[in-house]
């Protein structure tokens, strides 16, 4: 029998919690003659009862609460150790009683603001069993509403640096122009078309939302890497892939609701701050992709967006729109990025 592990990594989202742990088990029992899946959920230190709600309403569940909060990476990390996939001990830390399962054939990052539709895990699981070659496959994600949401995206090109951090919306003649250049190639999506097809397609990375990884794969390239607390450690994770010969998949069938960053948006110029930290680890991390020149370019386009931006926040704080104290945490957050930048 086929064994897949799921990973959750959770941080004050107990309801969202409770609803994903039930899609996922729900989504099992479509496969339940030839997949077996065992549960992890890594607790970062939550303060609004998921935990125990964990321990008290899914006992089948291997629960494993932190004192402390070890981010995304740092979590699913202490879980992968404790399938025997890589090492690591979770110190200071309640263990539900639940055995260690057998190690996997394949792990499930998911995200527990996520809801798995009917046979997804299966059809994950089979777009990598049928490709010997292929390391990670990804979900299609949707919002709450049903919206499609990109969850597979293209490495990042100047002009998703420029997209992304230049407030192009406060242009009047590119305004109308701006919904379609976002959701283009130019900014590293991928076709609404391949998406509404039946087959996987290959891609160049998946959100770590709900990204499924072959252990074969994991055990050549290392588990995540630590030095990111969260964003880009996946992205950082399929290139290594890549670099070592496995391809990643994008599967179309494997339907996956995405209740968007509602751990992040607990603290959202925290989270800001986080992932340009992480884009320029990364940048630096994979100088054979992206050369001394390229980090520079990113650099100064950084430095002009964020300065308008602060501009136009002061402007914002002069005419009464913002009080001073988001003021003051927006043009900090801007600092701090061109700190690290």
């Amino acid at each position: 029998m086929t064994r897949l592990g799921v990973i959750i990594v959770s941080y004050n989202v107990r309801d969202l919690l409770r609803d994903c742990l039930r899609s996922v088990f729900a989504s099992a029992t479509h496969s339940a003659d030839w997949l077996h899946v065992d549960v992890i959920v890594v607790d970062n230190a939550s303060h609004d009862g998921s935990a125990a709600m964990v321990a008290a309403e899914f006992p089948q569940v291997k629960l494993m609460a932190s004192e402390k909060n070890l981010g995304f990476t740092g979590g699913n990390n202490l879980a992968l150790a404790e399938l025997r996939i890589a090492r690591g001990e979770l110190r200071g830390a309640v263990q539900s009683p639940v055995p260690n399962p057998l190690p996997p054939d394949f792990v499930l990052l998911l995200n527990p603001d996520t809801e798995i539709v009917d046979d997804a895990l299966g059809r994950m699981v089979r777009c990598l069993l049928e490709r010997p070659r292929a390391g990670a496959c990804g979900a299609q994600l949707r919002y709450g509403s049903g919206q499609f949401q990109h969850g597979a995206f293209r490495f990042p090109t100047l002009a998703q640096v420029a997209l992304d951090v230049l407030p192009l919306a406060e242009v009047p003649v590119l305004r109308r122009f701006l919904p379609r250049l976002l959701n283009s190639e130019l900014n590293g999506r991928y076709a609404q078309s391949l998406w509404q097809g039946t087959q996987p397609f290959p891609i160049d990375f998946v959100l770590g939302a709900a990204l499924m990884v072959r252990v074969e794969a994991i055990r050549q390239v290392g588990v995540l890497d630590d030095g990111y607390f969260m964003y880009c450690e996946e992205m950082d994770w399929c290139l290594r892939l890549q670099q070592a010969g496995w391809t990643v998949y994008a599967v179309p069938s494997a339907s996956v609701i995405h209740h968007e960053g509602q751990s992040s948006k607990q603290v959202p110029w925290v989270t800001v701050e986080r992932l340009w930290r992480s884009r320029f680890r990364f940048y630096r991390k994979h100088t054979d992709r992206y050369p001394r020149g390229y980090v520079l370019a990113v650099r100064a386009s950084v430095q002009v967006g964020l300065s308008t931006r602060g501009w136009l926040a002061r402007r914002r704080f002069a005419r009464g729109q913002i009080s001073g104290t988001a003021l003051g945490d927006e043009l900090s957050t801007y600092q701090q990025i061109l700190k690290h930048g």
